[in-house]
């Protein structure tokens, strides 16, 4: 565990530093540019990432504190506080933020780092530092590609966030995923590149991951990256690199998309 939390923690230093870089080059017409995540723009993309920080930071420091959880009042009042800033404030204290957040994760000692329960509020029970970072790591990268996709077209998620996110996939799939959107059922093989997977994701009462099926009624072959995007939302057609295929005729990827309408 705590050498996949130390990767994780580095992936979350790596990105930070490629986005805050990133932020640091904007005019105050980037900040008001739409963004990935249709009802946004780069500025309250920058909001909810920094104040998701604020937000982890405070709840890193329960956590060691042993002071329990803080509660939704604390949370809306740290949005509340971002909603009202400025683009430009948005995007300097974002920086600050998320640096901070960084900075108490690398700081965490191996003892710590391997003992610690975190109450994220949300969830049955506490959790590890890995799987909280796993957790911040996921909606970090996506919410970075909502930024780098307004610019670039093109954009991926970090390859090093990838890595590490492609086994989670499954942790939130049957809430996210929408098996009433399709118009009937189906179990897909899914293989992934940049890393290789090989897994089913099976649409019928609800939405699960399970082995890869040995008769599938699709073959999706995707690079790892696009297969986090699809289960994200984040899956235009514009958006969808040429080596995504999906085979077998009775499904489509716009099938797909309807599964995963984003969140």
């Amino acid at each position: 565990m705590t050498d996949r939390t130390d990767q994780t923690i580095k992936a979350l230093r790596t990105g930070h530093d490629e986005l805050a870089t990133l932020v640091g080059g904007f005019t105050a017409d980037d900040l008001t540019h739409g963004s990935g995540a249709s009802q946004w723009d780069i500025s309250q993309v920058l909001s909810h990432l920094g104040s998701g920080a604020e937000i982890g930071s405070a709840t890193l420091e329960a956590a060691l504190n042993a002071s329990g959880s803080l509660g939704g009042e604390f949370n809306q009042g740290v949005w509340a506080r971002w909603d009202a800033m400025s683009p430009a404030q948005r995007a300097e204290a974002f920086v600050h933020a998320n640096e901070t957040l960084v900075r108490r994760y690398e700081g965490l000692d191996a003892p710590t780092r391997e003992q610690l329960r975190i109450d994220l509020g949300f969830l049955p029970a506490p959790v590890d530092v890995g799987t909280a970072a796993g957790m911040r790591l996921n909606e970090f990268a996506h919410h970075t590609w909502d930024v780098k996709v307004a610019f670039d077209p093109a954009a991926t998620l970090a390859p090093e966030a990838t890595e590490l996110l492609i086994d989670q996939a499954g942790m939130l799939i049957g809430f996210i995923g929408k098996a009433d959107n399709l118009d009937g059922q189906a179990t897909i093989a899914v293989q992934t590149t940049s890393p290789q997977r090989s897994i089913g994701l099976d649409v019928r009462d609800a939405v699960a991951l399970v082995e890869a099926p040995a008769h599938p009624d699709g073959v999706l072959s995707t690079p790892a990256e696009w297969w986090l995007r699809l289960v994200s939302g984040r899956h235009a057609a514009e958006h969808t690199p040429a080596t995504v295929r999906l085979t077998g005729g009775t499904i489509t990827l716009d099938d797909l998309r309807k599964v995963f309408p984003g969140y």
